[in-house]
């Protein structure tokens, strides 16, 4: 069970270059907004409640991110988190070619976002070393946010200090 501080830190080693940072700003929000698309089609009942599979794996990934021991970060990207699927109920209830096209095209934008970020860090994205980086990028954007919000100067000084600062990578020339 790693903390939030491993995990991020783990992250960011792949997260050096601003212009990727910057891609993840968009792509990772497309790809959750896109998860609940389609996720948010079929609904169960479960205790009384009405519920679809986005809101249970929403619940399950809250409940993952409120244990990796910083309160304030597992709450500000479950609710990130949350509010995306909410934006997403809409576009999941529409016909079955909306529902797809809205759903597999936000995805493919979000990766394609997320791809051309990594093309200016040099570097594979995290998940393909470790699939919890699927779930930590929601986390490392909303904790990038709380960064330049001023919260998070302690955990923020130990992702520079074990991976170094943001730096903008000097892309190749072609020759």
């Amino acid at each position: 069970m790693r903390n939030a501080t491993e995990l991020m830190v783990q992250y960011a080693a792949y997260h050096r270059d601003p212009r990727n940072i910057a891609s993840h700003f968009v792509g990772i929000p497309l790809i959750v907004l896109a998860i609940g698309i389609l996720l948010g089609r079929s609904t169960f009942i479960l205790g009384g409640w009405s519920l679809t599979p986005a809101w249970l794996a929403w619940a399950l990934s809250t409940g993952w991110y409120l244990s990796r021991g910083t309160l304030v970060l597992g709450l500000a990207v479950s609710l990130a988190n949350g509010a995306l699927l909410a934006l997403a109920r809409p576009l999941a209830g529409g016909s079955v070619e909306q529902w797809l096209s809205w759903g597999l095209g936000t995805f493919a934008l979000g990766w394609i976002i997320q791809f051309v970020g990594h093309h200016y860090e040099g570097r594979k994205p995290a998940f393909i070393d470790d699939l919890v980086g699927l779930l930590v990028g929601p986390m490392f954007v909303t904790g990038e946010v709380l960064f330049a919000l001023g919260w998070g100067r302690p955990m923020l000084a130990e992702i520079e200090h074990r991976v170094g600062p943001t730096v903008r990578r000097e892309m190749p020339r072609p020759s």
